[in-house]
């Protein structure tokens, strides 16, 4: 479904990404590990088209999406649930809900793909009316899901899930995204607690200073053992 190719990209004169190439499979969950400045949200954004990379390929279902418009991108159905949640927090749950149906892609199914976010988060339904900015984190993330559902996506793209959580809340989390790929959905994980990541994950890839080190099986790189010593600490 998704396949990166040789990705350079640069902030100024610093290289984020360096010759970064992936793949992600129809169905896949795919995590991405690595410390702090590794590169993994300049890749998310490089995907998403929030950065356009000095070279290389990207190519979603066929289509050639190496620097094009974000809005073009989520159209054919890439979505990105963003770090700190980014939510519109002086507009009501249900308003920042119908944000995330604006896609052309999306406005046919508004009121079938509303009614599964509320199935999903029945929290959010209670709580339609209020203000997003008065919601807990947990359901900030919940409402940031839901309106990433919204847009009726093939490939959803998580930075940073568990950011900023309550430990209850983060396992919670993860039971949401490993529902989303029963039911179908296609997912990367960028993801800091890199145990339960790769215990999700279908393959992952390790990046160290903007380029891929390392890629295998979840379970293979969960026991591998430079893995465990440099993100585990056993």
């Amino acid at each position: 479904m998704l396949d990166v190719r040789d990705l350079d990209l640069f902030y100024g004169d610093a290289q984020a990404l360096d010759g970064v190439s992936l793949q992600v499979a129809e169905g896949e969950v795919v995590a991405i590990i690595g410390a702090n400045g590794a590169g993994k949200t300049s890749l998310i954004r490089a995907i998403a088209g929030m950065k356009k990379p000095a070279r290389g390929t990207i190519t979603f279902d066929g289509h050639d999406i190496t620097g094009r418009v974000s809005s073009i991108i989520c159209d054919l159905g890439v979505a990105q649930v963003a770090e700190g949640r980014q939510i519109f927090p002086s507009m009501s749950v249900a308003e920042n809900l119908e944000m995330g149906a604006v896609l052309p892609r999306a406005r046919t199914k508004r009121k079938e793909t509303l009614e599964r976010c509320y199935e999903m988060f029945p929290k959010l339904k209670v709580r339609s009316d209020q203000a997003a900015g008065t919601l807990s984190g947990g359901e900030q993330q919940m409402l940031a899901i839901g309106r990433c559902l919204m847009g009726q996506p093939r490939l959803m793209m998580f930075d940073e899930p568990s950011l900023g959580l309550a430990p209850a809340v983060v396992g919670e989390m993860f039971k949401i995204i490993k529902e989303l790929h029963a039911q179908g959905m296609t997912v990367i994980l960028v993801e800091q607690n890199v145990s339960a990541s790769l215990k999700l994950a279908d393959r992952g890839y390790v990046l160290e200073n903007g380029r891929v080190v390392l890629s295998g099986t979840g379970a293979g790189l969960l026991n591998d053992d430079g893995v465990r010593q440099a993100y585990l600490g056993l």
